[in-house]
C-alpha cells in the first residue's frame, strides 16, 4: 500500500465518459505523481447494485485538484479521489544507496 509522500506513477487512466466529464484533471498513464493523502472512498459514483458503492482505497494526488467535482458528486463536499489500483509505486533507491557504476581504466 502506498504512503503520503510517496512517489507513484499512474498505470491505468481508462476512464469512463462520465468521470471525464466530472474531474477536471485526471492522471495520465506513465507520468508520476506524490501521494497528499490516502482515504476509503466509494467503489462507483452512481452504485446500481448492493455492494457497488462498498469503500476501495482511494488516492489523493499533490499534483491533481478537482473542487469542482468535490462540490457536486460527494458526500460533505469532500474531494473525489482516484482509486489506489490505478497506480504503481515507483521503485527508486535514495541517492546515498546508488552506487556508481565501476569504470575499468587501462
Amino acid at each position: 500500500m502506498f504512503c503520503t509522500g510517496q512517489r507513484v506513477v499512474c498505470v491505468d487512466d481508462n476512464f469512463p465518459e462520465i468521470i471525464r466529464q466530472i474531474y477536471r484533471q485526471l492522471p495520465l498513464k506513465d507520468v508520476v505523481y506524490t501521494v497528499r493523502a490516502m482515504g476509503v472512498g466509494r467503489g462507483q459514483l452512481a452504485p446500481g447494485t448492493p455492494g457497488d458503492s462498498d469503500g476501495e482505497i482511494i488516492v489523493y494526488l499533490r499534483e491533481l485538484f478537482n473542487p469542482d467535482a468535490e462540490a457536486r458528486f460527494s458526500k460533505g463536499g469532500l474531494e473525489l479521489g482516484f482509486k489506489s489500483e490505478r497506480f504503481a509505486p515507483l521503485e527508486t533507491l535514495p541517492d546515498e544507496m546508488v552506487e556508481e557504476p565501476m569504470v575499468a581504466t587501462a
